[in-house]
């Protein structure tokens, strides 16, 4: 199993920080929701963990290792990164942009997998019916969970997911985050950023909640949707409605 960390990571845009800090490990078996409000540091943390972001103090280590000393190929076969901008300029064809998630096994045994992986991770995000298409004439939706198929079609022990459910109408939202719980059920690592946080409280094991750069709270959702913290981080006020074996509902008063 892949152990992934960050250990106290810092980051500054224009000498403005950004994340100010921050430690967290990724755990097999969890999914971890990063939360917080515009600006908080959650996709550059997880750029940082995929290894897209390198940070200025602190360190990213994989299986004990520096995020930066892996090869790119070898790093691929160990974590899977969704981005927020899934923008393709070139008419590439659905089917050819999941195919993409195979390309770290080629020439490895794992690639007598291809087939299989590429079936299910179409099946698993609802395109079958989009794969001779090009990706300019797909929906934003569609492009989403077409680039959702491709890395699960990597199958890479660690999942890293920056808003996968921004451009998904309801069902698929629901879609998206079972199959990240699934994943996570199934062994792998799986890490999300969300806005939501009642997707957050439904689907997440652990929740951390970045503020201005830095962690506010880290356990389970129960521990880190509190109403004071929330209220205190987002500057809302909210309802948190607590239901007997169902997770709790956060409703902003209006």
């Amino acid at each position: 199993m892949s152990d992934l960390m960050a250990e106290g990571v810092s980051l500054s845009f224009s000498g403005k920080p950004v994340l100010q800090d921050v430690s967290l490990r990724v755990l097999p078996g969890e999914l971890h929701a990063l939360i917080g409000p515009n600006g908080a540091g959650k996709s550059t943390l997880l750029a940082m963990l995929s290894g897209d972001r390198t940070p200025a103090s602190g360190v990213v280590l994989l299986d004990g290792k520096n995020l930066g000393e892996w090869r790119p190929k070898e790093l691929a076969r160990e974590r899977a990164v969704l981005t927020q901008d899934n923008t393709v300029t070139f008419p590439f064809t659905a089917a050819q942009i999941v195919e993409m998630g195979r390309a770290p096994w080629q020439r490895t045994p794992a690639e007598d997998e291809d087939e299989r992986a590429i079936a299910e991770a179409v099946a698993q995000t609802d395109v079958a019916h989009l794969m001779d298409r090009t990706i300019p004439h797909l929906s934003g939706g569609e492009r989403a969970r077409v680039a959702l198929a491709r890395v699960l079609a990597q199958r890479a022990p660690i999942v890293l997911l920056d808003e996968p459910t921004a451009a998904l109408d309801l069902r698929h939202q629901e879609d998206v985050l079972r199959i990240a719980r699934d994943r996570a059920r199934a062994g792998d690592a799986v890490v999300v950023v969300l806005h939501d946080l009642n997707l957050a409280a439904a689907y997440a094991d652990r929740i951390t909640l970045l503020s201005r750069g830095r962690i506010a709270a880290s356990g389970t959702p129960s521990e880190v949707l509190t109403t004071e913290r929330v209220e205190e981080v987002y500057g809302q006020r909210v309802e948190i409605i607590e239901r007997p074996d169902r997770p709790p509902l956060i409703v902003p008063l209006r």
